[in-house]
């Protein structure tokens, strides 16, 4: 039996398909689902992994002893040597408190005397997946042969590697094989099984080496900032080797921003017209600095009602097709049509792996020899859009393609594999692959031609300039229409005409700051300076809005972001810039090429740490301050109205859900509870009641202002009664159904009116004006109820357990497999037609 492991489960799937001879069997090995399928008459077998199936982490704790050393324990009791360097105290320890004990140190412990440790503690691999681990090792006992299928990058070579370790404990004597492909298609699919290679060992160690500084670097950092601040409360301050030099390339633009001074100009525009064309000019001086100079200005035209245009000259300019498409370059430019660098990367995954698109985790911009240009055209000449476009391509002959400066060998650029259908595909997939075809198809097409032409005319001594630029060889453009400028026309003119002067606005403005940067602009920034990689990038920047150091798009650090990126910088500088994070990428790469290994990258990282750590330890009050000042400020929501004191932003530290609390408490106790969704301040207050607002953004709700008392007319909603209690009457009572808002909770709910006795009561949606029907479900009598809401209104029974909605839920499974095998029976009918026509011919 051939084993062939994957990287997720519908990689398995995908793989069985195209590699069997016949339809996969889907089976399943303990709760892992693997497909069963027969190639030249040998028995396969696919597994899909889930991601990383083992993970590392630190031994529990390190014991030293005169005789050994020191040594690192795991949780079943065994040792094996560590490497703590000598100028660390050893045992026996002035005090045995945490993290200390008699003869070692604790490593799982949040203690700031654990933290130097910690840089240099032991990293063991433990399991991840155990379930997936346990049907891995029951395949790999009865294997004859292994091949590895993972992605084919760093990360992916990592998990191939690991699982392997995994298969080696069961089985050593079966050979073992690596499967690279770029695209998930029958072609390359069936070449990468055909050509297999070894596994690249050098690739792996690398994968790991960044997986064990992260850890350090990242559990060191992060502990070292929520020790400072928040010791005991379990809110958690996240720092980390990539993510702090990130965050202050933002915080460096913001003090840019408020540093800033701005200056005032004066900008003069006049209007013409000539016949019933009208059009705008510019004064030549397109920017006076003088209040009094625009004033002369507008004195000298005023009165004018003619002008004369004195020059026009046209200028051609060739605008180069695109290169092609690789991860930074494709996020910069979804980014731009409102998709952000994380869900693009999500999205541009699942294309992958339905076959639509290439491997989307690519430093490439120059396509292959092997990658035949001309067959992907004819296949996206299946999608109508691309059609006539792709058959005008079609007919140029040999297709050649632009390039761009990064020439990797192991994967093409990024572009389509295969026509997909609009309709098929959702809103955000289609976006993006659109953007992909279309950038593909115009890397082959010819430049775009521009004709600018500038027309001055000269009112009364003053010159004005007018500009239009129209598209006169449309090239790649036709295809890709993407940051395309509309054509501006200028009416036909000729030197020495004459045209009417509608006079002339004197308007003053400012100069503006350096633009934020937007997630596409930064993602670009963070690769110029070797921050992350194509992988990691979309990650780290989602990261940072996790932990509410960064907020918006285009991109604002919060209080907190900034202070703790001027505690870091300001005591430990080196940690907030690029040069010690891009030489430690580029020490990973030369474990990758192997001219370093794995040990003398990871060991220099700990000693970098441990000099962070010598700069930062000394000096924790004064970060503690900083930290908490900001903490302040971001939390702040308004005055409190009982104590004048500030109300804050809190967690419960029970529950974990947000509310608004004074920061007098205990002695003040003055609450207001939030309801579900992103909870942002705004300064502006209640126009109704005088207290503060927030702005809420529910789940896929646009944003709205309300205010924080529930008890504000705002906030009120009349009770409405929806009907009569199913339970009741079938007691013989007649009791009401109310729907009603609970202040306290803001949470609404339809409940009856003798609740305290048949407990009958339904949730409601939390927004939505609430309309009653006389109507009752039919599957449990519960009231039907509409809700209005921005989208439209709906009818729904409020009833969580109606029986009705596991009969919709059976229906839309059967609609959508039916739905599903209608488009693999029209697949399989086109396939056989298309054959009947090759052997005809």
């Amino acid at each position: 039996m051939k084993l062939v492991v994957t990287e997720k489960n519908i990689a398995a799937q995908k793989i069985a398909d195209l590699l069997g001879v016949g339809k996969p069997k889907a089976d399943k090995v303990y709760n892992t689902p693997v497909y069963r399928f027969e190639r030249a008459g040998e028995e396969w077998v696919t597994i899909g992994l889930r991601g990383h199936i083992l993970e590392p982490d630190f031994m529990p704790s390190i014991v030293y002893s005169k005789k050994d050393g020191w040594q690192g324990v795991n949780a079943e009791g065994e040792v094996r040597p560590a490497n703590i360097p000598d100028f660390l105290p050893k045992p026996p320890f002035k005090t045995k408190r945490k993290p200390f004990t008699a003869d070692g140190v604790q490593m799982g412990a949040w203690k700031m005397d654990a933290l130097p440790y910690l840089a240099y503690a032991p990293i063991e691999k433990l399991p991840k997946e155990k379930d997936i681990i346990r049907s891995l090792k029951n395949l790999a006992k009865k294997a004859d042969d292994i091949i590895i299928a993972t992605d084919f990058d760093r990360e992916g070579e990592l998990i191939g590697s690991d699982a392997l370790s995994c298969i080696k404990e069961v089985n050593t004597t079966a050979p073992v094989s690596r499967a690279r492909y770029s695209a998930i298609t029958k072609e390359e699919i069936t070449h990468a099984f055909t050509n297999l290679v070894a596994l690249d060992e050098n690739l792996a160690q690398a994968g790991e080496s960044r997986q064990d500084i992260d850890l350090i670097w990242g559990a060191v950092l992060t502990r070292y900032l929520t020790i400072v601040k928040f010791a005991g409360y379990g809110n958690v301050r996240s720092s980390g080797r990539v993510q702090t030099p990130t965050l202050a390339l933002i915080v460096a633009r913001e003090r840019e921003r408020m540093a800033f001074v701005p200056e005032d100009y004066w900008v003069i525009k006049a209007g013409f017209a000539h016949n019933a064309d009208e059009f705008e000019a510019t004064h030549a001086t397109a920017r006076f600095k003088s209040e009094a100079e625009a004033n002369a200005v507008m004195a000298h035209v005023e009165g004018a009602t003619k002008g004369t245009v004195t020059s026009i000259e046209k200028r051609k300019r060739t605008v180069a097709a695109p290169v092609p498409f690789n991860t930074t370059s494709l996020m910069a430019a979804a980014a731009a049509e409102g998709l952000s660098p994380a869900r693009t990367m999500r999205i541009a995954e699942s294309l992958y792996m339905d076959g639509y698109i290439s491997y989307p985790r690519v430093d490439n911009t120059v396509y292959p020899e092997s990658l035949d240009l001309a067959g992907t055209v004819k296949r996206l000449s299946d999608v109508p859009a691309y059609r006539p476009y792709c058959q005008e391509l079609l007919k140029k002959g040999t297709l050649t393609a632009t390039r761009g400066k990064k020439e990797t060998t192991d994967h093409p650029p990024i572009h389509p594999t295969a026509a997909a259908d609009p309709d098929k595909l959702g809103g955000p997939e289609w976006k993006l692959y659109n953007l992909i075809a279309r950038r593909f198809l115009a890397t082959l097409s010819d430049a775009a031609v521009v004709e600018g032409t500038k027309v001055t005319v000269d009112v009364n001594g003053e010159p004005f300039v007018t500009r239009g630029d129209v598209l006169v060889k449309p090239g790649f453009r036709a295809i890709y229409p993407y940051g395309l400028k509309k054509d501006e026309q200028l009416p036909a003119l000729d030197e020495g005409m004459t045209v009417d002067f509608k006079g002339a606005t004197c308007t003053k403005k400012q100069t503006e700051p350096p633009a934020r940067y937007s997630q596409g602009k930064l993602i670009q920034e963070m690769e110029r300076l070797g921050l992350g990689t194509k992988a990691t990038r979309h990650a780290i920047i989602e990261r940072l809005y996790t932990v509410k150091y960064i907020q918006n798009d285009p991109i604002e650090p919060s209080q907190l972001g900034i202070a703790v990126c001027d505690a870091l910088g300001r005591f430990a500088p080196q940690i907030t810039t690029p040069d010690m994070t891009a030489t430690l990428e580029e020490d990973m790469d030369g474990i990758a090429n192997g001219t370093k290994t794995r040990r003398e990258v990871v060991d220099l990282s700990r000693d970098i740490l441990n000099d962070v750590l010598r700069e930062l330890l000394p000096h924790s009050e004064e970060v503690k301050e900083a930290l908490s000042d900001a903490v302040a400020a971001d939390a702040y929501v308004g005055p409190c109205p009982k104590c004048g004191k500030d109300l804050q932003l809190r967690a419960s530290s029970k529950t974990r859900s947000m509310f608004i609390g004074c920061a007098g408490w205990p002695d003040c106790d003055v609450t207001y509870p939030l309801p579900k969704g992103k909870i942002e301040a705004v300064e502006e207050k209640c126009p109704t009641c005088g207290m503060p607002q927030i702005k809420v953004t529910a789940f896929r709700s646009k944003p709205r202002i309300m205010c924080i008392d529930p008890n504000c007319p705002t906030n009120q909603e009349p009770d409405v009664v929806v009907g009569t209690c199913p339970t009741c009457a079938a007691k013989g009572l007649n009791k009401k159904l109310i729907a009603s808002k609970n202040p306290r909770t803001l949470k609404r709910f339809i409940r009856c009116e003798n609740y305290d006795e048949c407990n009958t009561s339904y949730p409601l949606p939390q927004y939505g004006e609430l309309i009653a029907t006389e109507e009752v479900c039919e599957h449990c009598g519960a009231p039907m109820v509409v809700v209005k809401t921005a989208r439209g209104p709906w009818k729904l029974c409020p009833n969580f357990n109606c029986p009705g909605k596991e009969k919709e839920a059976e229906e839309k499974e059967a609609k959508a497999a039916a739905k599903k095998g209608g488009s693999k029976a029209k697949s399989a009918t086109a396939k056989k037609a298309s054959s009947k026509k090759a052997t005809a011919k």
